[in-house]
């Protein structure tokens, strides 16, 4: 039974690659069908239909041969087969007397057209030739017109019409299902393809944070060891330990953040948790160690931010510093507040501007010593760019800018809900 059921398999493919094959094979078993049908009389000798005892004649063979030859061709030209075949079926039903069931191709031509066009082109087409050939059969036969035989006419070409419409109902579904999975699969390609791209610019502003911050305060407190070495080598050495520390925790965190493209299942990658508010009185004291003062005023003690949340204000606070140090005056202070409003974290970094520095030639301040680095605090600096960014991700709102009389605010509003409406936070 397998090798049968393979063999038909087989069969069933190389007729699907070769229709015009197939198409012959069929005209030909249409063709045998009518030829021994018209050899049956269904009225017989009153006990039940009879074969051999009538022949068809001459005509009826040829119309015969020409309906079942037009089959071959009913892929390619359907409506003109259905016309070729249903004219043969007229002229048989006129001629023939009793007619021969050359209706047989006409049958199967209404039955491929039903197959291949739409449902109005059925019903019309169909209704169409029902009506003509059942009209020719009961007008121009010898049998009454309720006969069996125009009653089968009429039968055969309805269930032709209704199977080739079901036919291409089930071949359309079947085609929107295919469809549907290919755009499904497209989807979530491209889906996971969005995915791997956010994950990588998140990577690449939490590097850029880390990287920005880290070295500037090694920048600071390596410059400030120079200049102090010789006078005060006490300081020197402290501003070389605040080096040493501000390395080893750049190198932590960039650890930590590069550890996040290792595999899941890779022992080595990081469990530690993302920075976050928790830790911002340490950030604010590295700062402060370089020599930045910093204040600090926040309500949201009792608040449990989001992950991605409290992930954000800690980087806009990192990287809002590190611009007041990279840029303000020799002399400048910072102020950081932290604020629950509402179903909002608002999160604002402020700085005086300080004294401007040496080393700045368009009076842009510079911090003593090293010089000015304007870029980060022009609107196309890729520091605003990237909180901005983080910012827009969690559909919150930020505004930078100078302030008046001198500094720099930048002002985050984080919202503790979904832009959908769902909480959250408690």
């Amino acid at each position: 039974m397998p090798a049968q059921g393979n063999a038909l398999t087989r069969c069933r493919d190389r007729l699907r690659a070769h229709p015009l094959a197939f198409d012959a094979l069929l005209a030909a078993a249409v063709l045998g069908a009518m030829v021994l049908g018209s050899f049956v009389d269904p009225h017989g000798d009153g006990t039940g239909p009879t074969f051999g005892t009538r022949t068809p004649g001459p005509g009826s063979v040829l119309l015969m041969v020409v309906g079942a030859a037009a089959l071959v061709a009913r892929r390619r030209a359907p409506k003109h087969v259905l016309a070729c075949t249903g004219a043969v079926t007229v002229a048989e039903f006129v001629a023939g007397d009793p007619a021969a069931p050359v209706a047989m191709s006409a049958v199967v031509a209404l039955y491929t057209v039903a197959s291949r066009t739409d449902r109005p082109t059925t019903w019309r087409v169909g209704l169409a030739t029902m009506a003509v050939l059942t009209a020719a059969a009961m007008f121009f036969g010898s049998a009454p017109w309720y006969a069996q035989e125009n009653l089968g006419v009429f039968a055969w070409t309805g269930m032709a019409a209704a199977a080739g419409d079901a036919v291409r109902s089930r071949r359309a579904f079947v085609d929107a299902m295919r469809e549907r999975a290919e755009r499904a699969e497209r989807t979530r390609e491209e889906e996971a393809r969005r995915r791997v791209a956010e994950e990588r610019l998140r990577i690449a502003r939490d590097l850029h944070d880390v990287v920005a911050h880290h070295i500037a305060l090694v920048n600071v407190q390596a410059g400030v060891a120079a200049h102090v070495m010789d006078r005060r080598p006490d300081q020197a050495k402290e501003a070389l330990a605040h080096v040493r520390d501000a390395s080893r925790s750049a190198l932590d965190e960039l650890r930590a953040t590069v550890g996040l493209l290792r595999q899941s299942g890779d022992p080595e990658a990081p469990t530690e948790p993302a920075p976050g508010l928790a830790v911002l009185d340490d950030l604010l004291a590295t700062f402060r160690h370089a020599g930045l003062p910093v204040r600090l005023a926040r309500t949201d003690h009792d608040t449990h931010l989001p992950a991605a949340v409290d992930l954000a204000a800690y980087r806009i606070v990192q990287e809002a510093l590190t611009n007041v140090r990279k840029h303000a005056g020799t002399d400048a202070t910072a102020e950081v507040s932290v604020l629950r409003v509402g179903r909002t974290i608002e999160v604002t970094v402020l700085d005086d501007g300080g004294t401007p520095g040496p080393g700045a030639a368009d009076g842009t301040p510079a911090p003593v010593p090293g010089p000015a680095a304007p870029a980060d605090r022009a609107p196309g600096g890729h520091g605003l760019l990237g909180m901005r960014e983080r910012v827009a991700a969690l559909g919150g709102a930020l505004s930078t800018g100078p302030r008046y009389g001198g500094g720099f605010r930048v002002q985050a509003i984080l919202p503790l809900t979904t832009r959908s409406g769902e909480d959250l936070v408690p």
